[in-house]
């Protein structure tokens, strides 16, 4: 194996494109979603990472914070949207509104359920960061 091989097997996943992919905080390297068959609509996160055995929920309760990211996120999707069907339609029904900005809500939240977990855990987490030593080695061979 060559020397660049060999840099580029230790060299850790940025942390937007781990966020993006979303894989452990610690070790960027474990996934925090289990793989279904029906991919984004049936999600089930790991309790733990597969990697490096970090428990993602770190307190009882601790994702109920996620819904608070999720409201954010969800405002800030339909303030774009009603903007965006204003500026396309000019109409003034409700109608019109309530079922662009319903139906797209639905079709959301399956990315807002699994972004705001990661957002939650990657950037509002005080004192949760990247720990190269737990991605050296998977857990199972510590």
């Amino acid at each position: 194996m060559s020397s660049k091989e060999n840099t580029a097997e230790l060299k850790p996943v940025s942390e937007l494109n781990a966020a993006f992919h979303a894989k452990c905080p610690k070790c960027r390297k474990g996934d925090m979603f289990q793989k279904t068959p029906l991919g984004f609509l049936k999600q089930k996160m790991n309790t733990k990472c597969p990697y490096c055995n970090f428990q993602f929920e770190i307190e009882p309760g601790y994702f109920y914070v996620a819904m608070f990211v999720s409201y954010g996120m969800v405002v800030a999707e339909m303030v774009t949207l009603a903007i965006g069907t204003y500026i396309l339609t000019s109409s003034e029904s409700p109608w019109l509104y309530l079922g662009v900005l319903l139906g797209v809500a639905l079709l959301l939240s399956p990315f807002n359920y699994r972004y705001s977990r990661v957002i939650l855990l990657f950037w509002l987490t005080p004192n949760l960061h990247f720990d190269p030593k737990k991605a050296e080695k998977p857990f199972s061979e510590l």
